[in-house]
């Protein structure tokens, strides 16, 4: 992983933005997600592609996005546009770069050399990718899975179903791969809009699989995912508590002690950790907002 790739920042809420929408772009300079991807592929007709990177490429340049990650998804470099939006954003500074489709680490190979060393994140979204996705993870140069699931359920000829059993294999294998290659790993999009509850509860289960944040479609997605993807109040209590029974001089060389009369382990204080780490980092994120 590239030093320069921030693993602890929070990526709780990963919004897409059309890059064709100059006023979207400027609009996501104000939004409370904690990264922000701008789209070149899907969300960009062909015939606005032009126009859409040289205003990317603009509002990177630009900044003023704040404690925001700022990504961008290219096209892939079997369109006609990928070689030169892989070009054009080329150290203009975004934080990394989104890359569609990757079936192997091939497809790695192939983004990270027309780049400068930008963080790059991988589209999980095809059949082959999920047999590969030990090896994509692996890249030296990968930072991010970032699942793509309306991708999936086509590929796959599966239904969309509350639940998302179809998917259930792939999310797990991807987040496998992750987690065995010290990798972030992003969540879907959830498609209905004013189905808040539906919403809500793909973030609990993306959050309960193990998912660092949830990609998404529209701002009103973003508070809503926060709250889930957030460690609760009492849960970082607890896990506070944790450390301190832990640093206790009393426990040292222990490996097992009780914590508010529940046997706590080692790997528990790990787990503490990581959560009050994540805690931390979004409140740093909040106090430079």
């Amino acid at each position: 992983m590239l030093p320069q790739f921030d693993a602890g920042r929070p990526r709780r809420s990963v919004l897409y933005m059309p890059g064709a929408n100059a006023r979207a772009l400027e609009k996501a300079r104000t939004l409370d997600a904690d990264t922000l991807i701008f789209d070149l592929e899907d969300a960009v007709a062909p015939d606005a592609k032009e126009l859409a990177r040289s205003q990317v490429v603009q509002a990177v340049r630009a900044g003023g996005y704040g404690a925001r990650e700022v990504i961008v998804r290219v096209n892939g470099l079997d369109t006609p546009w990928g070689a030169d939006d892989l070009a054009a954003i080329k150290g203009v500074g975004a934080d990394g770069v989104l890359i569609p489709k990757v079936n192997g680490p091939g497809d790695i190979d192939a983004a990270a050399s027309a780049l400068k060393d930008e963080p790059i994140w991988a589209m999980m979204e095809t059949p082959a990718a999920m047999f590969a996705a030990q090896e994509i993870a692996q890249h030296p140069l990968l930072c991010v899975l970032v699942m793509g699931t309306n991708d999936l359920v086509k590929e796959l000829k599966a239904a969309r179903v509350p639940g998302r059993a179809p998917l259930v294999t792939a999310l797990q294998m991807s987040l496998l791969a992750a987690r065995g290659a010290a990798c972030i790993a992003i969540d879907g999009v959830y498609n209905d809009i004013k189905n808040a509850a539906g919403f809500i509860e793909e973030c609990e289960q993306g959050r309960d699989f193990g998912f660092d944040g949830k990609t998404l479609i529209h701002p009103s997605q973003i508070a809503p995912c926060n709250e889930v993807f957030a460690p609760s109040t009492e849960a970082v209590e607890e896990a506070r508590a944790i450390l301190a029974a832990f640093d206790a001089p009393d426990a040292k060389g222990k490996g097992v002690i009780t914590v508010g009369g529940k046997m706590v382990e080692l790997l528990h204080a790990e787990e503490a950790r990581r959560l009050v780490s994540v805690a931390d980092a979004i409140a740093a994120k909040e106090a430079a907002a």
